[in-house]
């Protein structure tokens, strides 16, 4: 067992630096990729303002750390060391560097591993209030770390962690839900019914496993494709086409459009390899006509689905969003290198919630993380 696991960790790193190498080498053919990838009159070992503000963030959630390895501002410390985790990863460090945040890093991937944190059904959600949001976002974390563990021992526990999150998951879409429901997730994993908000974290999880070589049934991934074509504002006509060429998706099905979860449902169609569907172009062009502001609800939260939906987009849509978003995120940096949302639901999340979510958001020009990628 420990050595076929050993072979599946070392394929998978393998795999990644082939992808790596690959993406370098037609990059600096083409002059796309985004860390060489410059402007003529830019000097490209000089950091630019995203540089800058990304290192300061970093830098912010690095002091964050408690004793016990955990990096939260506030409550939900498992599912919050995660986002940091995975906002760290998203600018190219990585648990194994000999440098304060590799280290920062390595310590909350142990404080989620411990034993604790997860119940005996596979659960995260339970221990840290962060009910199945934060399941999903730490099952994507662990996914995201399959492989990059700094020993032998840690991505054994990554594997042992993360195989019975993923089960709860997939239980959890089975439960028997209302019309049109089905194939989503709510904020128990015995519910039923269901929202976007939490649907698309365990859709990306799903997604990062089954990349990972883990076991996820492909009826998992159309069941989820299905809810989310229940929750598209517009009807569908028998063949699948939306009545309206441009509309976005609902908090449930039925309900109106939102800048968020029209955001969100853009991603978590892509992340199941819909980057084509009829209601990928439409929300993409939804979101042009309603790009993010500073001071609307759950405005970091979609700016972070936007920001990579509209990249996986490509062409104008990901040219416009970038600078949206990195004028917006820039302007409302705080002096100690943090975010914090303006409004109550995520203001109420700290410091460590907001610069995640912002991080990850200004990621794109760096775009690391295995699952953003086509």
């Amino acid at each position: 067992m420990a050595n076929d696991l050993n072979k599946r960790c070392n394929q998978f790193v393998y795999n990644r630096i082939v992808v790596t190498l690959i993406s370098i080498t037609i990059g600096l053919t083409l002059g796309l990729h985004p860390v060489l990838a410059q402007q003529p009159s830019e000097n490209p070992y000089q950091k630019d303002r995203v540089d800058q503000a990304v290192d300061k963030a970093i830098a912010y959630l690095v002091s964050q750390q408690r004793e016990n390895g955990a990096i939260t501002s506030r409550s939900a410390d498992t599912a919050m060391s995660s986002l940091a985790i995975m906002a760290m990863a998203s600018v190219g460090h990585q648990p194994s560097d000999d440098t304060p945040t590799g280290r920062a890093m390595n310590r909350a991937l142990n404080f989620v591993l411990q034993a604790d944190r997860q119940d005996d059904q596979g659960y995260y959600g339970r221990g840290d209030g962060s009910r199945m949001y934060g399941h999903g976002i730490i099952t994507l974390m662990l996914t995201e770390m399959l492989g990059m563990g700094v020993s032998d021992q840690q991505d054994a526990a990554i594997h042992d962690r993360l195989q019975r999150a993923i089960d709860l998951i997939l239980a959890a879409q089975q439960v028997p839900k209302r019309s049109g429901h089905q194939g989503g997730w709510r904020y128990e994993p015995n519910a039923n019914d269901a929202d976007l908000s939490v649907s698309v974290w365990q859709v990306m999880a799903l997604r990062s496993a089954k990349n990972d070589g883990l076991q996820v049934p492909v009826k998992a991934i159309d069941d989820a494709i299905e809810y989310l074509r229940n929750s598209y504002s517009s009807p569908l006509e028998p063949d699948g086409q939306p009545r309206d060429p441009v509309a976005g998706f609902s908090y449930t099905p039925g309900g109106g459009p939102s800048f968020a979860m029209t955001a969100a449902g853009l991603l978590a169609m892509q992340v199941c390899g819909q980057y084509e569907s009829p209601l990928v172009t439409g929300a993409a062009d939804w979101l042009l006509e309603h790009p993010p502001k500073w001071d609307q609800r759950f405005c970091l939260y979609g700016t972070y689905y936007f920001a990579q939906g509209m990249h996986g987009r490509g062409e104008e849509h990901a040219k416009t969003a970038r600078q949206q978003v990195e004028e917006m995120l820039l302007s409302h940096q705080q002096a100690d290198g943090s975010w914090v949302a303006e409004n109550g639901e995520e203001r109420s999340r700290g410091g460590v919630y907001g610069t995640s979510m912002a991080v990850l958001s200004l990621s794109v020009k760096y775009h690391y993380l295995p699952i953003y990628q086509r």
